[in-house]
């Protein structure tokens, strides 16, 4: 008995490790609740000498629209609209944009065009 604790505990934890990894160990992800009840998350990831950027509001309605704007140190990266999906009722937009010399800051907002509700959250890579 107690081997079958142990060889299920070792395959537990070989099967959970993968998962853990996945998100990667250098990943940045900030996230926090709107101004009303939708949430967003933002996370950066190195990608190939570059940063990937997600960018990920979750409302809970589908078919809204969302106008949204990223900042990559102070200049626009991405502009323009996104509308909520699925069964989650959420969208999430992914850019990739270049590494430059020391912090990259970015700035991710989102309005929903319907009830003016705002995301706004920032992080560094």
């Amino acid at each position: 008995m107690r081997k079958a604790v142990a060889v299920s505990l070792v395959v537990l934890f070989v099967l959970a490790v993968p998962a853990v990894a996945s998100a990667g160990d250098r990943d940045v992800i900030r996230e926090g609740p709107c101004s009303g009840r939708s949430d967003w998350k933002l996370k950066l990831s190195p990608e190939d000498g570059r940063i990937e950027v997600e960018f990920e509001v979750d409302q809970n309605v589908v078919g809204d629209e969302w106008r949204v704007r990223i900042r990559h140190d102070g200049e626009i990266a991405f502009r323009g609209t996104r509308t909520t999906r699925g069964a989650s009722g959420s969208f999430e937009l992914r850019i990739v944009e270049p590494n430059n010399a020391g912090a990259d800051n970015f700035r991710a907002r989102a309005r929903n065009l319907s009830t003016d509700e705002v995301c706004a959250g920032s992080a560094s890579f």
